[in-house]
């Protein structure tokens, strides 16, 4: 963490906007405030990414909110390609004022310089490769693949500066560490599973009851009234995941249930509200 700070300070002079990239599901979890602190004053555009896995209407909520505080905010999805043309447009939006400066100086064709910045598995690389039309980064279903700086020109307009994510050393709210984890922003391997599909499980069965109800076959039982733990164990019986003598797997049962929340299955479901 302490490289990626160093790397961002580094290089801002380098750039004339910053493009956060957030979780749409957890916008506020997603937020690392070290980030703004590093930031400052440099204009900046932020992109709910993962769109199409969120609730639309508070993904909506949430892009009002920045406007509302006068941050530019914008929903993208690099899956689907949702947004991905407005950033362009956002951008340029975004540095009016700076873009009319250099055309006074008869800098027309200045090229614009951005710095793409947030924590791992956002979705960074991803981003890069559909606004720059080919592969240019290593993308994988899993944080810390982005270990340098790298420059990529975009088809939108602008080159950009990919930085490796950056995660906090400590979180002061035990739930921001939950939705990070369920979403997957830390590796599973180390958490423990079952505990974090349990308390997945908990928040589902408060933010998005009929969504859990019907992927899980759970209506003949008031989803509110377990606790996480025995929504797991449900859903794994109903699944079939068991071993000798009826018991539930409910190792495998965590797998299932955070694999099929990660992937949209369970419906589009945000954690947070603004």
């Amino acid at each position: 963490m302490a490289k990626t700070r160093r790397l961002i300070a580094e290089n801002l002079k380098e750039v004339d906007i910053v493009i956060e990239l957030l979780d749409a599901r957890i916008p506020k979890s997603s937020r690392n405030p070290e980030i703004a602190k590093l930031v400052g004053e440099k204009p900046c555009l932020t992109l709910l990414n993962k769109a199409s896995l969120a609730d639309p209407a508070v993904t909506a909520e949430w892009t009002r909110e920045g406007a509302g505080k006068g941050r530019a905010a914008l929903a993208v999805d690099c899956q689907t390609g949702e947004g991905i043309a407005k950033i362009g447009p956002a951008v340029r939006e975004v540095l009016a004022e700076k873009i009319a400066r250099w055309e006074a100086k008869g800098m027309q064709n200045k090229k614009i310089r951005a710095m793409i910045v947030g924590i791992p598995n956002v979705g960074k690389s991803s981003l890069i490769n559909k606004l720059s039309g080919a592969k240019k980064v290593r993308v994988e279903d899993r944080p810390g693949v982005t270990l340098t700086k790298q420059w990529v020109p975009t088809n939108a307009g602008f080159e950009l500066m990919d930085m490796p994510g950056i995660l906090w050393p400590k979180f002061d709210d035990k739930t921001t560490g939950e939705n990070l984890a369920a979403t997957g922003a830390i590796r599973d391997a180390i958490l423990d599973t079952e505990e974090l599909a349990s308390v997945l499980c908990a928040r589902l069965a408060k933010v998005a009851p009929d969504k859990l109800t019907a992927r899980y076959k759970l209506e003949s039982i008031d989803v509110s009234s377990l606790s996480g733990y025995d929504l797991l164990t449900e859903i794994g019986r109903k699944r079939g995941c068991l071993i000798s003598g009826g018991e539930v797997n409910t190792e495998r049962t965590a797998a299932i249930v955070l694999d099929e929340f990660r992937g949209g299955k369970i419906g589009r479901i945000s954690l947070e509200r603004p």
